[in-house]
């Protein structure tokens, strides 16, 4: 034993005492969430740069409507409220008349005007769109632009114009012109959770207001924390394993130590550094949640699981990437069985909107009780503001400590009698054979 954790602390201060490690708790999770702070950081910075839009109206009935909208929205909705600076572009309209004989041209002219900067864009609105009937381009309603899919003007100019053609269509059926405005009016659906009860007195609680903060990104962060652990304490595992064996310095250590006390070792001083690496960002980021005042939105009851989930996840990885690093003879060989190996963590990737999504779907259990799955998914569903059935996390983590076991097992084989062989290719059959075979 008293090998044993001199060769974790070994391996735990040649991990963190490194200036790379260091850097690595700054710029990872900067790396990983830089989308979306750089999101945070810059809403608000935009191009205010009025933006002017040509009209063609050849219905008559639409073009009066959308400049009334845009005077309105000019004159409330684009300076800041507390400052009154400016933080939106005006948009600028002008009503084209259309040109009948020569439509074709008329369009090419305004779009020879965007390209000489005098618009940012102009829409064509066809003649039926009050009726539309089967001659589709008759009620079309074409948007040109630079980059029209992607433009904020065109989703903006969906509301003024479907408001104008449903006032006219009520006025026409029938209904009281005065009474149309306020049936239009319409209303946002607030997001809400669920009804309960206080357990000490009976009351009935009113329901919390939900937010996709809680909904979508403390789930998610959760979830790449395992994720940012494995990158900084497993993987690395396997090039520190290839260079010991490379340079004969695993021969020495195995001189005064046997091969299970060696990969022991490395195990150990794995789980020291994730567990450094988690308590600053867990620690780090309740100081920050506290701090922007998010305080109800830290999910405590989580963070047992979380670190229960993290310490299962390094010693499953860490055995498979110690034992590859046995196998492998050169980088090369590395850098070829680090993907491969890093698959059973980069799969939950790609379904994490699904089952943050609906956490209580069959897709969402089954998938989250599969044991390489577990630690992350099984998290993200934990950490979501939907309560999963108690016993699923009990099956996950009995599910992931039998895996665990078996990896342990089966890269101390591969390690006993890879990391002194020199030479022979990691190939599959080899490590099968190894595992198997001894």
């Amino acid at each position: 034993m008293r090998r044993i954790l001199w060769l974790a602390r070994r391996e735990y201060l040649t991990s963190v005492r490194t200036k790379s490690f260091i850097l690595a708790l700054v710029i990872a999770p900067v790396m990983m969430s830089g989308s979306g702070i750089a999101f945070a950081l810059l809403k608000d910075r935009v191009d205010t740069t009025d933006k002017k839009v040509a009209v063609v109206d050849r219905s008559g009935i639409v073009a009066e409507a959308i400049a009334e909208a845009a005077e309105q929205r000019n004159s409330s909705n684009i300076y800041d409220e507390e400052s009154g600076e400016k933080i939106r572009p005006a948009y600028i309209v002008e009503v084209v008349e259309p040109n009948q004989m020569d439509p074709d041209a008329q369009r090419l002219e305004l779009s020879n005007r965007i390209r000489r900067g005098e618009l940012h864009a102009f829409v064509d609105i066809g003649p039926e769109v009050l009726h539309p009937g089967e001659d589709a381009d008759a009620h079309r309603i074409a948007y040109h632009a630079r980059n029209a899919a992607i433009d904020d003007l065109r989703r903006w100019l969906r509301s003024p114009i479907n408001s104008q053609l449903r006032k006219i269509r009520l006025v026409e059926s029938g209904a009281n012109e005065s009474a149309v405005d306020e049936a239009l009016i319409g209303l946002n659906v607030d997001a809400m959770g669920l009804v309960s009860v206080d357990e000490k007195t009976g009351a009935v609680k009113d329901a919390r207001q939900s937010s996709e903060v809680e909904a979508f990104l403390g789930p998610i962060i959760m979830m790449m924390l395992i994720f940012l652990m494995v990158l900084m304490s497993a993987v690395p595992l396997l090039n520190a394993v290839m260079e010991e064996k490379s340079q004969r310095i695993a021969e020495v250590i195995l001189g005064s130590a046997k091969p299970f006390e060696f990969m022991a070792g490395k195990l150990i001083g794995g789980i020291g550094v994730s567990l450094t690496g988690s308590i600053v960002y867990v620690v780090g980021g309740i100081i920050a949640i506290k701090y922007v005042g998010w305080d109800e939105y830290i999910p405590y009851h989580v963070l047992p699981w979380f670190f229960t989930f993290m310490v299962s996840t390094i010693i499953m990885m860490g055995s498979v990437f110690i034992a590859l690093g046995a196998a492998c003879n050169n980088v090369k060989d590395a850098q070829s069985l680090t993907f491969p190996a890093m698959l059973p963590v980069i799969i939950p990737m790609f379904i994490m909107i699904p089952v943050a999504q609906e956490p209580l779907s069959g897709f969402s259990t089954w998938m989250s009780l599969i044991p390489p799955f577990t630690p992350t998914l099984m998290l993200l569903r934990l950490s979501s503001p939907i309560d999963i059935p108690s016993w699923q996390p009990w099956v996950g983590l009995a599910g992931l400590l039998i895996v665990t076991v078996i990896a342990v097992w089966a890269g101390g084989r591969v390690f006993r009698v890879a990391i002194l062989m020199q030479g022979t290719p990691p190939r599959v059959g080899n490590i099968l054979r190894w595992v198997f075979r001894g």
